[in-house]
Formats: structure tokens, C-alpha cells, sequence
């Protein structure tokens, strides 16, 4: 899968993201027409939403659109040595976007930005959170780090992305796996969690969970490492260290 060698080289991340407004009657009129026909377009190809109106769609599914939606939490994960012993977690959360990415932006500028030796790990990191991230990055006009400057770029000129969906795909590519689902297979225990992915947009407008959000995406970026280390064959025993 990848050397053992480069996995201290690994920043394993992901991302938690809603809609970038709590109703879509809060949108300029301008925004409603243009999610309106966003909205039926996601309806041809989703027939479990047809019965969804615009706003209820917007509820459902803005969150995982970057021209709709806005990133709340960022978790990073990194092995300091060899050894593997300890899987250092930081996270970046809160109501702020252009402070959470001009954050994450610093961190990556100053201690991850060398394309030829760093590697971001995540599960659909190249379809979801890269894009999303550098999306999202262009409203706020933050300058995007040199190493997720991919636009353009074919497949195999983006070696500093490893993506645990594709590693399980094996070159099929007519399904999605989960994560979890990958976890499950490969005998990984599922970290108890009060939230999944459908309910983060609720936690957040509704019931102001801010905390347990970022305990959530911070429990799927372990789930990460583990996969991988068991993708290569490695024990995933180690020791978890939240750090500021």
C-alpha cells in the first residue's frame, strides 16, 4: 500500500462542513435560484430525495457543496516517529471559516508543504476535502498552499495524495466504500459516537454541538489511521495525544 517507512511523512485529515446558512429562505434571491436548480439536478440522479423540496434539500445536502456549505472543523493526524506509537491529533473548529483555513493554511505553509516528501492522507480526500478545502480557500481569498495546488494536474502527478477509498478499490470503481465500512472489514472496532455525517448540519444550527462535532471528526481521523496501518499490515495499538 505504501512503505511503512513514509507513514511518519503522512498528515491524515478530514473535515466536517454545513450548510452555509441554517435555512435556505436565508439565501439572496439570487442564491435560491441558483440552488433551486442545483436542487434539480440532485433530484434526477437521487430518486430517495425526490419528495424533498428546495429548502429541505438544502438542509439535507448543502453542507457537501463548497459553493453552498462551509468547513466548521478540520481535524489533523500525524505519527512524530517510526515507531507509531503515538498518533498526534489537532483539531481547528469553530464559527469562523476564514479563521479555521487561514489557520490550517499557516500550518501547512510552515511545517507541510514539500510535495515531493509530504503526503495528506484522508477517505475520498481527492474527490471531498482537498477540493472542498481549496474551494473554499478562493472565497476567503486565502492563499492555497504550494502542495494542494492540484488543479489540472493528472492523477499520477499528485503523489501527495493518499486516499484510503481508492487504496480499497483496487481499481474498481463502480462503488463507494465508507470508511466505517472498510473499519468493519478489516476488524477495526467503530469508536462509539453519538453523531454520523447526516446529522452534523442539525448539531450544529440546532443544538449548538460544536464540541461534539469536533469529538466526532476527531474519532474518524483514528479510524483513518488504523485502516491504513492495517492496510499495510501493521498493529494500530497506539496511543492517541490531543495537542493545542
Amino acid at each position: 500500500m505504501i512503505s511503512t517507512k513514509k507513514i511518519p511523512d503522512l498528515l491524515f485529515l478530514d473535515i466536517e462542513t454545513v450548510p452555509q446558512n441554517a435555512q435556505f429562505s436565508e439565501l439572496s434571491d439570487h442564491g435560491q435560484q441558483l440552488w433551486s436548480k442545483k436542487a434539480g439536478v440532485i433530484r434526477r440522479h437521487s430518486p430517495d430525495l425526490k419528495e424533498l423540496d428546495d429548502a429541505a434539500l438544502f438542509r439535507e445536502r448543502a453542507g457537501i457543496y463548497a459553493e453552498y456549505g462551509k468547513v466548521i472543523c478540520i481535524t489533523l493526524g500525524y505519527f512524530r516517529s517510526k515507531k507509531l506509537k503515538k498518533l498526534r491529533l489537532k483539531s481547528i473548529y469553530g464559527h469562523d471559516e476564514y479563521e479555521l483555513l487561514s489557520k490550517l493554511a499557516d500550518i501547512i505553509e510552515t511545517y507541510f508543504n514539500d510535495p515531493k516528501k509530504n503526503v495528506f492522507c484522508g477517505h475520498n480526500i481527492r474527490e471531498f476535502d482537498i477540493p472542498y478545502l481549496c474551494r473554499r480557500m478562493l472565497h476567503h481569498q486565502i492563499k492555497i498552499p504550494k502542495i494542494l495546488s492540484i488543479a489540472g494536474k493528472k492523477p499520477w502527478q499528485v503523489s501527495q495524495i493518499l486516499d484510503t477509498l481508492e487504496l480499497w478499490k483496487f481499481g474498481d470503481y463502480k462503488n463507494y466504500t465508507s470508511l466505517d465500512t472498510i473499519a468493519y472489514t478489516l476488524g477495526i472496532p467503530s469508536p462509539k459516537a453519538e453523531l454520523d455525517g447526516s446529522m452534523v448540519a442539525e448539531a450544529y444550527y440546532e443544538q449548538e454541538r460544536i464540541e461534539d462535532i469536533e469529538n466526532y471528526c476527531r474519532k474518524d481521523v483514528v479510524t483513518l489511521a488504523k485502516v491504513l496501518l492495517r492496510m499495510n499490515r501493521e498493529s494500530y495499538d497506539f496511543e492517541e495525544v490531543v495537542v493545542d
